[in-house]
């Protein structure tokens, strides 16, 4: 199927680009959708290392496949085509990238590849669902991880983009009926993953409450103050470090006690600096520790936290001494 339009501008422009070889014209054109297809392919992987380097392939099959491009779709809606098969063809590939059926494991858990996505490389537009923050935050992002890749394409595609069934199937080389049938499943398992959070959108600002909870846990860290910390957790709070898949913790106390167990706020003098920050569209703080006898403070990770009713529900740490795609300075 195609879509039923004329040929648009930019249709006409790559077409033009295509026949002559003008690689120069082909990049600028479909440059403006890098963002955009990037965060496609970061909710079908759940790394944003990978999404960069699937982007690029779909660019790069692009390129190669140039002449079949007629005008008959939307540029957008061909580079999305590709995007979602590149996606597809890497997880066909990568077992270790698909659930085991009926097995489903809680957030985190399971996601030793999950990376954070930082928001400076999301599209310009936060209004647009392709940015919506509930389709970007973690757990959101998680629970797609536990759809089968096909099913995966069929909710993003469907439920994230707002795609029609006929559009969806036509770039999956689907039927209209197995586009349908596999959007009901997928649901199913998008509800069991996400039972206590709406499956549709809301504002990508912060919140007051939530820009008070992320004050008072930088607060409490820089004072050294573990009951203060404490008292912003969910009783039964949900912790996960990664790329460690064993450390998921279901409450604040076991929490907390593997925090002193592991030698923080132990000894009382733990100096710590924060930075607030947002990744995911999701409050974050940026954790800095000095040592005794080190005069930087250097840092230790990323915590992403999921507040409600201004309490931490959910705290996500992540190693991100590797990750200079965040753009976060290595020592206060």
């Amino acid at each position: 199927m195609t879509d039923a339009r004329p040929l648009g501008t930019d249709e006409a422009a790559f077409v033009a680009a295509s026949r002559s070889g003008d690689a120069a014209r082909f990049a600028l054109l479909t440059e403006r959708h890098r963002r955009e297809l990037q965060v496609h392919c970061y909710r079908m992987l759940a790394n944003y290392e990978d999404a960069q380097d699937l982007t690029q392939e779909t660019f790069l099959r692009a390129w190669n496949k140039r002449e079949s491009f007629k005008g008959n779709a939307a540029l957008r809606t061909w580079l999305y085509r590709i995007a979602t098969n590149a996606c597809l063809d890497f997880l066909d590939k990568r077992k270790d990238r698909t659930p085991v059926p009926f097995e489903l494991p809680d957030p985190g858990s399971e996601l030793p590849y999950l990376q954070p996505y930082p928001d400076r490389m999301l599209p310009a537009d936060p209004q647009e669902s392709v940015v919506a923050r509930e389709t970007i935050e973690l757990a959101f992002i998680v629970a797609v991880q536990h759809l089968p890749p096909r099913q995966r394409a069929v909710f993003v595609l469907r439920d994230v983009l707002g795609w029609p069934a006929s559009k969806a199937a036509d770039v999956l080389e689907l039927t209209v009926a197995s586009v349908t049938s596999a959007l009901q499943r997928a649901r199913v398992t998008m509800r069991e993953q996400l039972p206590d959070r709406r499956l549709d959108w809301r504002s990508p600002e912060l919140s007051d409450d939530e820009r008070s909870v992320v004050k008072s846990y930088i607060d409490a860290h820089e004072r050294n103050d573990l009951d203060g910390l404490m008292s912003l957790l969910r009783d039964d709070l949900r912790f996960a470090m990664l790329p460690d898949p064993g450390t998921l913790i279901r409450t604040a106390k076991d929490a907390v006690d593997g925090w002193v167990t592991g030698g923080l706020f132990q000894r009382g003098h733990d100096d710590w600096r924060c930075i607030a920050t947002t990744v995911n569209l999701m409050p974050a703080a940026v954790l800095y520790l000095r040592t005794p006898g080190d005069p930087e403070y250097r840092l230790l990770n990323l915590a992403v936290l999921r507040i409600v009713d201004g309490k931490i529900a959910d705290l996500t740490g992540f190693d991100v001494t590797d990750k200079p795609w965040l753009d976060l300075p290595s020592t206060l």
